[in-house]
């Protein structure tokens, strides 16, 4: 009975020294798969390319296609004190980046909801901000929109409230790797027969 408590003690001890070294050896598991983004209803996906388009105007430096997509009563800077109200001013306000002389802003949509009201709609994303200067001391700042968009009597998606996050220091590989995550389509729901 002793030599067989004996064997068991000198086997726990055996496993209790080499399980960690044997654990060291081993792989560590592979990290877990980045999720997809989540479907989006035909609605949302509406709302998305509007989206796109929005930052596509300033991306051209088209200042008549932005003001296209604003509601007349929109509010930008939306949780600020003193918001930027109404179409023309917005658009006023926006010219200098429109133009793309003093910073160039490009966004794109990751998520787009609809709630219980058909006709409203939230969007929010990243956002990239670069100075173009030569020699600018920090070329790029990422941040964050959120959007709150109305379809009107017309059919047609307009932004009615905007804000987002201050942008914070980013580094030309985090540039990079924003303008690599655009997504090229919207991940529409579809539904599929099993």
């Amino acid at each position: 009975m002793r030599r067989t408590a004996a064997r068991c003690a000198a086997a726990a001890l055996s496993i209790a020294i080499l399980a960690p070294a044997w654990a060291a050896t081993q792989e560590s598991p592979p990290p877990p798969p980045i999720a997809p983004p989540p479907p989006l209803t035909a609605k949302e996906c509406q709302v998305w390319a509007r989206e796109l388009s929005f930052a596509r105007s300033v991306a051209d430096h088209d200042a008549a296609a932005f003001a296209s997509h604003l509601q007349p009563g929109a509010a930008f800077g939306a949780s600020r004190a003193l918001p930027t109200r109404g179409r023309e001013a917005i658009a006023k306000a926006w010219t200098r980046i429109i133009e793309g002389k003093v910073v160039r802003l490009e966004w794109y949509p990751t998520r787009v909801t609809i709630g219980g009201v058909a006709d409203v709609a939230w969007s929010s994303g990243p956002s990239l901000f670069e100075d173009p200067a030569p020699d600018a001391k920090q070329r790029y700042r990422i941040g964050a929109f959120h959007s709150v968009w109305h379809r009107d009597r017309d059919g047609v998606w307009r932004v009615l409230f905007d804000d987002g996050v201050e942008p914070k220091p980013a580094t030309e590989a985090e540039a990079m790797a924003f303008r690599a995550a655009r997504p090229t389509r919207c991940p529409e729901f579809r539904l599929t027969n099993p």
